[in-house]
């Protein structure tokens, strides 16, 4: 029986390095982001909604990057035949919507990143700056 497993976490110089290049990448597209990053258990470690950046954008960020952590993929890949009921179920706490990445280091959940207020192309790219900042897995 196993009664312990090996885990990852995030510290906050790794959450600092992420909100940095995330930040750095939207700059650079010319489109300011909502940006939230959480720990894999949905805990918040960090998070900037940039200027300019559209107001409801960061819940729908926050969203993105817990549904991430809780299924260890991208918010996108919630499968298309549960995702109303499951959005319904959980009362609007998993999203399907792109721009949430589980941040995998060494193949071990350490959390996820939740970008929007870009086109979902732009959240996806800005997402994958974060995690490539820090080492992490980056996701197409």
């Amino acid at each position: 029986m196993v009664f312990s497993e090996q885990t990852t976490r995030l510290t906050h110089t790794g959450v600092m390095a992420m909100l940095s290049a995330a930040v750095d990448k939207a700059e650079k597209m010319g489109q300011p982001q909502c940006i939230v990053i959480v720990d894999a258990s949905g805990v918040e470690l960090g998070s900037l909604r940039m200027s300019g950046a559209k107001y409801l954008s960061f819940k729908s960020a926050r969203t993105k990057a817990r549904t991430s952590a809780s299924i260890s993929a991208p918010s996108a890949n919630v499968p298309e035949a549960i995702r109303d009921r499951i959005v319904s179920a959980t009362q609007n706490n998993i999203t399907s919507l792109p721009g949430g990445l589980p941040i995998m280091i060494g193949g071990v959940l350490a959390g996820g990143i939740g970008i929007g207020s870009g086109t979902s192309a732009q959240d996806v790219e800005v997402a994958n700056a974060a995690l490539s900042a820090i080492g992490a897995t980056t996701f197409e």
